[in-house]
């Protein structure tokens, strides 16, 4: 507890009450409206509509066609209190809470599909339909190809005039004249230049993302009184644009609309440990101002680019990663679904990221507001398609494509002999296994193998030795060999179990928690299927199985709090069909369930045949092996394990990147009716968004998926929607909102511009100065709009959400600046650049369990640069979490900042902060010098100023106030750097 004082210095300084501040984001229903047409819709339209639809019948009164249907609701009221899911009906519904009330009767929702109605009632059920409560279909909004063709994202850019001014002598660039003549026509006055202390602030924290040291604030102060304060700007901003930092500030920006993570989601999540090198790939083209059209290029098609050198050719590999890094549930057995929701999540991030449309709200019907046919979406996808993202269809858990980067002759020829050394010690480890699994089996006279057929032994099993699969006839699964959603503990309290044990859910999170089995059967036919389980007290009695066979889906309760009927280790769940083509499954899941839910293994039996094999040669099998043998074997197997261990930690990798390919057929797709993988309906042609003017027609090789021509076109000139885009981005990331408000929507449902004629100003700039994002971020500091103040008080009178950008905007720092801020004052802020940063990466399998604890167990303990913390989906830094860290689902050009009371928490109780102050307070530069130089020097490397006369005064009653001695002095001197870190000051940029 801290004591009275340190409260009230933390009052004093860290709480003061925030100026008024201009220019935050408006809430836009943008954002929920694309929720609503991508995710809640289908789910209506597929699962409700049957019965809750105008257009086929209305059950209960409720109509689900539109927004006043469900406002209205049914014959027990509203069905969806907004903002509210724990008070609406239609979750109760959906959640099968009561036996009355269990929407949709036949089957229920997925665990995934109620995720999105609780998330979309969440965010306050946006909902664009306006059609009549009576269930009339709402007719499309949607423009026409020859409407949209007029609007003006998707108009081509047109020669820009610069607009006349009646002050002539204000403006120092084309930027300034554009924004004055707005001013002017609207009456605003605009504010007066910073001061030199807040502008280096402002371009420290801007461009580089760390605030500016006193000598840096003292040397602009002093080159702006020799040749005037634009000059001595630009200087200090072209140092920062050549410094390491501004790629890793800047491409932490770009890194947002890339949605990029080292972890895949979801509830097996799977670990990106090659992540790193597409992170690395962007800081390091924004360090080298790489041209924005090229940059595009690499990342859509950087494989099929010609590259003449093995730099080249690693660095175009590695930027694919673009393409692979997206949110991916790895499990999902449908694996065309999983194929078609990669796809449509690549084009959703293009849609946004590049073009700023919400592309993927036309995967299931035409756009719904925007010129964008259900056909286009197709046209796009076709080419994507042709693209191989994941390694495998085959595999149970999917995975990414790994390619491998070129490397010397040398190192080659020694990575390859590694790995040959390797498997060969694996391949000798394994014998050995086996040799030590017969001695057991023969000792314990259980089974071994005859000659590759299989029969029933007489005796039963024995309880109390736990016993490998092959023991079992027909195809056994292990629970190792399951899919598991949530977490699952294995255990080997109970003595019998095969192979290493046992999986249960711990008793925990009912209903999140599942396992799915699937099979690899020999022949189709009819199988007997058994589960096995330990049973104890305290397990669940009615533990719901679904089996998903050839004729249907049939769901058996188990009871697991009495001994199985079979050999006391299995109960059977049935006879079914099951067609070899692996497609049936079956899914243990703890849903509703109340005491523990086990799960040993799972056994496929052909109906009528034996479930254990015979050892026609126990008894010689069990006298040539003696129980010394066994402990020898075991002794050696345990060296050998160690020495392999070793092997692999010492072990050279090859540098690998994640990235993708060309898919092996190359073919355009079908449109899918209502966006359902299996409902084929016409096939398109690949091919681009109409209503740019371009549809692609003759540009695409029929050998070539049609990512170089998508790049091609994404990344010219004369496509009206890049330009305009990222110099929006770039107005954004300079002055914290853009010329067009939603940054990631250019369409219909965003905003207009407030300067057309400057955004087309800054696209033509852009694109005559080779697409340079240095040269672009140098036009706009040169501009008496950048260098201008937040203004006076009165100054939001006239233009209170700062809308024709009269003033500087005051805006809250990101996490990252936060952060690093914090570890630049306390000296511990590491400046190392680039390279591997997840402590246990590297000998973990990126698809194991193993991998999954990497993530959900992580201590981040690096002070590097905050770009350079591992940026998992699942398991997420506390202070980025905090302070609204950007959305890794999705593309986000602008993240969201909050100002809420857990924040000022953060900075009073959290470790993190407290360790930075007392190293502040320790800094050796400043224990040096008279208290009250030591107090402004604080202040200047906290804020970027001086302390005024009252700050100063609190400051020197506490320290006064602390008690004596250098222990007591240190931590009073702490509070003061804790106090300022917790201050408006820092966290907020002028």
């Amino acid at each position: 507890m801290k004591s009275i004082p340190a409260l009230l210095l933390f009052v004093c300084l860290a709480l003061p009450a925030l100026r008024a501040q201009g220019g935050s984001l408006p809430e836009s229903n943008a954002q929920g409206m694309e929720f609503f047409e991508k995710k809640v819709r289908p789910i209506l339209e597929a699962r409700c509509a049957e019965c809750h639809s105008a257009r086929k019948k209305i059950k209960g009164g409720l109509d689900l066609d539109s927004k006043a249907g469900w406002m209205k609701g049914g014959d027990t009221g509203p069905a969806i209190v907004p903002g509210d899911a724990g008070n609406s009906l239609l979750i109760s519904a959906v959640h099968w809470a009561e036996k009355e009330l269990q929407m949709p009767p036949k089957k229920k929702l997925s665990s995934a599909e109620i995720g999105v109605l609780e998330e979309w009632v969440a965010m306050g059920a946006p909902d664009p339909r306006s059609a009549a409560a009576e269930g009339v279909a709402a007719k499309s909004r949607a423009m026409s190809l020859e409407e949209g063709r007029r609007f003006w994202s998707y108009a081509p850019r047109q020669p820009v005039q610069l607009p006349r001014v009646r002050r002539n002598d204000w403006a120092l660039t084309a930027i300034d004249r554009f924004i004055l003549a707005k001013l002017e026509e609207k009456g605003v006055e605009p504010s007066p230049l910073a001061s030199p202390a807040e502008l280096t602030r402002r371009l420290a924290l801007v461009l580089t993302g760390l605030p500016p040291t006193p000598e840096q604030i003292r040397e602009l102060e002093r080159q702006g009184a020799a040749e005037g304060l634009a000059k001595a700007a630009e200087a200090f901003a072209d140092s920062l644009l050549s410094s390491p930092q501004f790629g890793e500030t800047w491409g932490r920006h770009w890194l947002d609309v890339a949605r990029f993570a080292e972890s895949s989601g979801g509830g097996r999540t799977l670990l990106f440990k090659d992540a790193w090198r597409y992170r690395d790939y962007v800081i390091e083209a924004f360090n080298q101002d790489r041209p924005f059209d090229q940059f595009l290029r690499e990342q859509v098609a950087g494989d099929l680019l010609p590259a003449p050198t093995p730099e080249l050719r690693a660095r175009q590999l590695t930027a694919t990663g673009f393409l692979a890094l997206g949110p991916t549930i790895y499990e999902e057995q449908n694996k065309q679904k999983l194929r078609f929701d990669v796809i449509d999540e690549q084009l959703d991030t293009i849609g946004k990221g590049i073009l700023g449309q919400t592309i993927g709200c036309a995967r299931c019907h035409d756009h719904k507001f925007d010129p964008i046919p259900q056909r286009d979406y197709y046209a796009l996808a076709g080419i994507f398609a042709s693209t191989r993202t994941l390694s495998s269809y085959e595999a149970n858990v999917a995975s990414w494509i790994l390619t491998d980067l070129p490397v010397d002759e040398e190192s080659a020829a020694r990575i390859d002999a590694q790995q040959t050394r390797i498997e060969a010690a694996e391949k000798a480890l394994q014998g050995k296994k086996n040799r030590l699994a017969d001695l057991k089996k023969a000792k314990a006279g259980i089974a071994v193998e005859a000659g590759g057929e299989r029969s029933r032994k007489p005796e039963p099993l024995k309880p109390g030795v736990p016993l490998p699969l092959s023991v079992l006839a027909g195809v056994a699964l292990d629970d190792g060999d399951a899919t598991a959603v949530g977490p699952w503990k294995r255990s080997k309290f109970c003595s019998q179990y095969f192979g290493e044990g046992y999986l249960h859910d711990e008793n925990k999170e009912k209903g999140a928690k599942s396992l799915t089995f699937t099979p690899r059967l020999p022949r189709s036919g009819r199988y007997e299927v058994r589960l096995s389980f330990p049973s104890l007290s305290g397990r669940a009695k009615r533990v719901p199985v679904h089996i998903f066979h050839s004729k249907g889906d049939t769901t058996v309760y188990v009871d697991q709090s009495v001994v199985p009927p079979i050999e006391g280790r299995f109960v059977s769940l049935g006879v079914y069909e099951f067609e070899s083509s692996g497609e049936g499954y079956v899914i243990i899941s703890n849903e509703g369930t109340e005491g523990f839910v086990c799960v040993d293994a799972l056994q496929f039996l052909p109906e009528g045949s034996s479930d254990v094999v015979e050892d026609r040669q126990a008894g010689k099998a069990g006298k040539a092996h003696p129980q010394d043998a066994i402990g020898a074997l075991t002794a050696e197997i345990k060296a050998d394990e160690a020495a392999l261990a070793a092997q692999k930690a010492r072990q050279e990798r090859r540098p690998a990147v994640m990235s993708v390919r060309e898919e092996d057929q190359i073919e355009d797709t079908h449109i899918r009716i209502r966006g359902e993988v299996n409902q084929r309906g016409a096939k398109v042609a690949r091919g681009f968004l109409r209503v740019l003017g371009d549809s692609g027609e003759g540009r695409f090789d029929l050998k070539q998926s049609g990512r170089m021509a998508l790049a091609d076109w994404l990344a010219s000139a004369e496509n009206p929607l890049t330009a305009r885009v990222y110099v929006n981005r770039v107005w954004a990331w300079m002055f914290g909102t853009g010329l067009v408000r939603t940054v990631d929507n250019f369409a219909t449902t965003g905003e207009a511009p407030s300067h057309p004629e400057l955004l087309d100003y800054l696209a033509q700039y852009l694109v005559e100065h080779q697409w340079s994002t240095k040269a672009l971020v140098r036009e706009i500091v040169r501009s008496r709009v950048w260098l201008g103040s937040v203004g006076e008080p009165g100054a939001v009178e006239r233009d209170p959400e700062n809308r024709w950008f009269g003033r500087a905007n005051r805006r809250r720092l990101d996490a990252e600046q936060i952060r690093d801020g914090m570890l630049a004052v306390s000296g511990l802020l590491d400046s190392r650049v680039g390279g591997p940063n997840i402590e246990g990466a590297n000998a973990a399998d990126p698809l194991s369990g193993e991998a999954s604890r990497v993530e959900f167990e992580y201590v981040f303990r690096d002070v590097r640069r905050s770009v350079y913390t591992p940026a998992f989906r699942n398991n997420r830094l506390e202070l980025f979490a905090t302070f609204d860290f950007g959305d890794t689902n999705t593309s986000q050009g602008q993240r969201y900042a909050s100002n809420v009371a857990p924040q000022a928490l953060f900075f009073l109780n959290h470790p993190f902060v407290l360790e930075q102050a007392r190293r502040a307070a320790r800094n050796e530069p400043l224990v040096a010098g008279t208290q009250t130089e030591r107090v402004r020097q604080a202040f200047v490397r906290c804020l970027g100023r001086a302390p005024t006369a009252g700050e100063a005064s609190v400051c020197a009653r506490h320290l006064a106030e602390a008690e004596s001695g250098e222990e007591a002095q240190r931590e009073a001197w702490s509070r003061i750097y804790q106090s300022l870190f917790g201050s408006a000051d820092f966290r907020f940029l002028n």
